[in-house]
This record gives C-alpha cells, sequence and structure tokens, in this order.
C-alpha cells in the first residue's frame, strides 16, 4: 500500500515532465499573414522558384508551399517559422530553393520570402496606425 501511494506521488511530481509539451501552432494573424504571403507567390507570374535544380511557376510554388505548411503547420508559431520551415531548403536534398525574377540573377528563397514579408509587415503597420 505504502509502495502504491509512492508511486502515485511520483506519477503526479513528473506527470508534467513527462506530458510532451503543447504542440506550436501560428496565432490567427500570424496564418493569415502567412496564407497572405503564400498568395503573394502565387500573384508572382514573372517569378520561377527552383527546387532541386528545377525551375516551377507561381502557382506550382505556392501549391508546394501550401503542402509543406499543412505538414509544418504544428511547429510554426510565425510567419519567419514558416519561411525557415517550409520555404528556405528542400528536406530531402537539403539543397536551398530558389527564386528568380525575370532576367534578374537567382537569389535565395529564404532571403526573397523574408524580404516580401518584411514588406508586408510594413504595409499593415501602416495601414493599423
Amino acid at each position: 500500500m505504502h509502495r502504491r501511494h509512492c508511486l502515485r506521488l511520483a506519477a503526479l511530481a513528473l506527470g508534467p515532465v513527462l506530458v510532451p509539451a503543447a504542440r506550436a501552432t501560428p496565432s490567427e494573424d500570424e496564418h493569415r499573414l502567412i496564407t497572405a504571403l503564400i498568395a503573394r507567390v502565387r500573384g508572382m507570374h514573372e517569378m520561377k522558384f527552383v527546387r532541386n535544380g528545377e525551375p516551377h511557376d507561381a502557382a506550382e510554388a505556392a501549391e508546394h508551399l501550401e503542402a509543406k505548411y499543412k505538414h509544418f503547420r504544428k511547429e510554426i508559431v510565425t510567419a519567419e517559422d514558416f519561411i525557415e520551415l517550409c520555404a528556405t531548403r528542400s528536406e530531402v536534398t537539403r539543397k536551398p530553393y530558389m527564386v528568380q525574377l525575370g532576367n534578374n540573377n537567382p537569389l535565395e528563397a529564404r532571403a526573397f520570402m523574408l524580404r516580401e514579408l518584411r514588406t508586408m509587415r510594413q504595409r499593415q503597420s501602416r495601414h493599423q496606425g
């Protein structure tokens, strides 16, 4: 009886440690920002999104980003997390994604997406302030 009581106390004391932490998810505002960022990519008809050396148009890029967002959503809290997990590199080859706009030199998708996010946040703050 005493042993059972000790085991219950130990379970109560260790319970919070043994229970996995709640999974992260983006706030509603961050979710809207992420979906707006994906929509922004979808609308860039002159863009080529290069994954593993293969160019994809804006619609294909947006579909890919949506699929990765769906896959990683429970690990994402911010739009920056989304960019790091979904728009930076291939999970298979680890090669960075690249973006080419028109005839400009390609740049890493991470830098491009962070720039677009910064622009969106600046516009958002101007409309709120």
